[in-house]
């Protein structure tokens, strides 16, 4: 059973994610936060495996809650709720380690798929969000194309980082060692000049999977 905190300002909104999720089997909602600061304060005591946020709220917002559970609890997977308008909101996130980014009319079933992602580790991006976080564009072929730069085994991860897989993932998959993975993970983020593999995920997934969409 995946435990589910939901953090949003308005009552009726908690109160009808509680009831959408009530709806899943596998996934128990123990308790609602209205803001990121009333949420830090209960997720000790209530000890969720996912917490789905909305974006904007007083005192403290999404992004801000990511921030603080990457600090406080690193291995806690917040996952966004975002609309079309808030671009500046999912940079916000992104650069703060956000599991993933669904937009506010997300089904039920595809709500769930995306926490019990979360929780596995993977990214979770509503294709709709990334096209509006990175302008609406993937990357242009040639020779200004950052993934142009890329050997090929570094794409071939790339490909894989785009779809949601973990390090093991990966590695099986190519049939390489884990720590190979790494490497290459590593020399991703400096080609293309990412953050963190969550900003790199969200790149990569626009590039190869967004541009098919």
């Amino acid at each position: 059973m995946t435990k589910v905190l939901v953090v949003d300002d308005q009552q009726l909104l908690r109160r009808g994610l509680r009831m959408l999720l009530s709806t899943v089997d596998g996934i128990e909602v123990v308790g609602e936060a209205g803001d990121g600061e009333e949420a830090l304060a209960v997720i000790p005591r209530l000890l969720p495996d996912v917490v789905v946020t909305d974006a904007r709220m007083p005192r403290m917002d999404g992004p801000s809650l990511v921030a603080a559970c990457r600090d406080r609890h690193p291995l806690l997977p917040v996952l966004v709720l975002t609309t079309f308008d808030e671009p500046d909101v999912v940079r916000g996130s992104l650069g703060a380690g956000a599991a993933g980014f669904l937009l506010k009319d997300v089904s039920p079933e595809r709500l769930a798929e995306g926490i019990w992602a979360a929780e596995r580790g993977e990214l979770v991006i509503d294709p709709r969000v990334a096209r509006v976080a990175l302008g609406g564009a993937a990357p242009s072929a040639g020779a200004e194309d950052p993934l142009a730069l890329l050997t090929r085994t570094e794409r071939a991860v790339a490909e894989r980082v785009a779809r949601g897989m973990t390090n093991p993932e990966i590695a099986a998959d190519l049939v390489v060692a884990e720590g190979t993975v790494k490497n290459h993970l590593t020399s991703l983020l400096r080609k293309l000049d990412q953050p963190n593999r969550t900003a790199l995920a969200l790149l990569l997934h626009e590039a190869f999977v967004g541009s098919r969409s």
